[in-house]
């Protein structure tokens, strides 16, 4: 019988992981991230980010051996509680981060939370952990998923478009994504459509979009979603009739698939590999070195956690077991970040920037990213007062 490909994935990255592993370590982090299926390369980046962080550390975090463990949750979050549930009781790891999609992280927030262990957030953000069911243990080195698309509201409220069709997958970041979206955008939403998770053909919804004649069109398609997409919307001849918004569909982990097809495209973004700052260019360099591409969002944001969990741990000197102090050490947020300025706020989300970054033609004539300015400054998210933490 031979084995799934999915489980040679996961466990071809558990061996990498377990090259950092030293004999008696004294810290062990579990990583739960999306390793197969669509959303492989989005997990691929956060693991390989976390990773070159270790490795330029010497093996170590905050001065302290680390071990990390690696598995996949295949995007389902059944498998993400098993994996959880493995890593507490069976690996017994000290904190957790990681985390792709926002219907792992709904399920998996539970019991890790509710065992009093840190979990570091590298991506998924839904809204409900960052209002009333914030937790003093939960960190986040992205976004909560309405603030990453409000700045998508405000890009398309510049850009004076009045008419805006809108289209996002259907699981909690999508609902997230547009009611983010339409929170800033100041002009008619003429449609809200919502497909599967993992649609492969949107030539339905893009002729129903095209009927529409909207003034521009927003999407939230993360990973091969994204790629099928904007294949299919530039196949239709729409690029040049109706401008393309979107956030976490055309980025680092899905232009290389997309290239001149997703020229002409906006975004509005938390990272750009071109932001001008010196530990992102340090960041962008070593993580092209190593792996022969430009980071993503996801690999930067994952790259922060590294960064956070380093800062902490050498701030108790290794000790976690003192969880207030080490609470206290990660609020502190006391790492340079490859986004530049980065706070947290009450409930534990960053308080940052937003670009506008398009999809142009570079000089070597290949796509490239290019920040075009700030959309929101400093920006908190909408649900922090719901949040009982001070």
């Amino acid at each position: 019988m031979k084995t799934p490909f999915k489980y040679l994935l996961s466990a071809s990255a558990l061996a990498l992981s377990m090259a950092w592993a030293p004999a008696h370590a004294d810290i062990k982090i579990g990583m739960i991230t999306t390793l197969s299926g669509s959303g492989a390369t989005l997990g691929q980046d956060q693991y390989d980010a976390f990773m070159l962080a270790v490795e330029q550390k010497g093996g170590k975090l905050g001065d302290e051996p680390v071990q990390v463990i690696v598995e996949d949750d295949q995007l389902k979050p059944q498998v993400g509680v098993q994996i959880a549930k493995k890593l507490l009781e069976n690996d017994k790891v000290d904190l957790i981060t990681g985390i792709v999609y926002s219907n792992v992280m709904m399920a998996v927030q539970k019991p890790i939370l509710e065992s009093e262990t840190f979990l570091i957030g590298s991506n998924a953000g839904p809204s409900p952990m960052s209002g009333a069911q914030c937790s003093p243990y939960f960190f986040s080195t992205s976004w909560n998923n309405d603030q990453l698309h409000e700045g998508g509201g405000q890009l398309a409220t510049n850009q004076g478009y009045k008419k805006m069709y809108l289209m996002a997958a259907n699981y909690q970041a999508g609902k997230d994504a547009l009611a983010g979206f339409k929170r800033f955008y100041k002009g008619e939403v003429i449609d809200e459509v919502y497909t599967q998770v993992n649609q492969l053909d949107y030539s339905v919804e893009i002729a129903q979009l095209q009927q529409a004649n909207p003034d521009a069109v927003y999407v939230f398609y993360p990973g091969g979603m994204g790629v099928n997409f904007v294949k299919q919307f530039r196949q239709a001849g729409l690029f040049e009739k109706v401008p393309l918004i979107s956030a976490s569909t055309i980025d680092g982990s899905t232009l290389p698939a997309m290239q001149d097809l997703a020229v002409g495209a906006m975004t509005s973004s938390p990272y750009s590999p071109d932001l001008d700052n010196a530990q992102n260019k340090q960041f962008v360099e070593a993580f092209q070195k190593k792996y022969n591409r430009l980071p993503s969002l996801y690999a930067a944001q994952s790259y922060d956690a590294a960064m956070l969990i380093d800062s902490a741990i050498r701030k108790v000197k290794g000790n976690l077991k003192d969880k207030d102090a080490f609470r206290a050490a990660l609020k502190e947020a006391d790492f340079d970040s490859v986004r530049g300025d980065f706070a947290f706020n009450n409930n534990h989300f960053p308080i940052a920037n937003f670009y506008r970054v398009d999809v142009v033609k570079g000089e070597d004539g290949t796509a490239q990213l290019k920040t075009k300015g700030v959309i929101l400054e400093a920006h908190k998210d909408a649900y922090s007062e719901q949040c009982p933490m001070k």
